[in-house]
């Protein structure tokens, strides 16, 4: 499935283990994230938190984040879906969806991430997820527009993403 050339042909699992197909996000722009619960990123949570509120409140149904937790680096994540989604809620409010718990490079690796990482498109020197809470935006039509590593901050992603939805409107 990593020959997918769109974002919105892939479906991977909720934490229930059931397809979240992601062409039901269709219209919106999305920023994919993979997170872990034990690493020293983890606050990152709150200025995600705070980047999809504001972005819901101002644009509804136009951007969204979805959260992928992940346990392959350091072994920052070891809990379940109801576990790590409890944690998130209840130590930063985390409203976003989270899905199922994923492998995002390596043989292993789902798809989607696979995608993201040969559709890089020079946008990162190394294409690589290297660490938890990598960003990757996505446009409305599916393209990846914009890739950070773990050390970008939420916080400094609200420009970019306040143009990418202002271009929703256009569409």
């Amino acid at each position: 499935m990593a020959s997918e050339s769109n974002f919105f042909a892939f479906a991977p699992l909720n934490k229930f283990g059931k397809p979240f197909p992601l062409v039901t996000l269709k219209g919106k722009v999305v920023l994919v994230v993979n997170t872990a619960s034990k690493c020293g990123f983890t606050p990152q949570y709150q200025g995600l938190e705070a980047l999809y509120r504001e972005n819901c409140a101002e644009s509804p149904d136009k951007f969204t984040i979805l959260g992928f937790p992940c346990n392959q680096f350091g072994e920052q994540e070891p809990g379940a879906g109801d576990e790590i989604e409890q944690f998130c809620v209840v130590n930063f409010g985390v409203t976003f969806p989270l899905l199922g718990k994923v492998n995002v490079r390596g043989e292993e690796a789902e798809p989607l991430f696979d995608w993201i990482r040969k559709n890089n498109n020079e946008l990162l020197e190394d294409a690589e997820i290297q660490w938890n809470f990598e960003k990757t935006l996505i446009s409305v039509d599916g393209e990846i527009v914009g890739r950070w590593r773990s050390q970008t901050t939420p916080e400094s992603l609200r420009e970019v993403i306040r143009s990418e939805i202002a271009k929703t409107s256009r569409v």
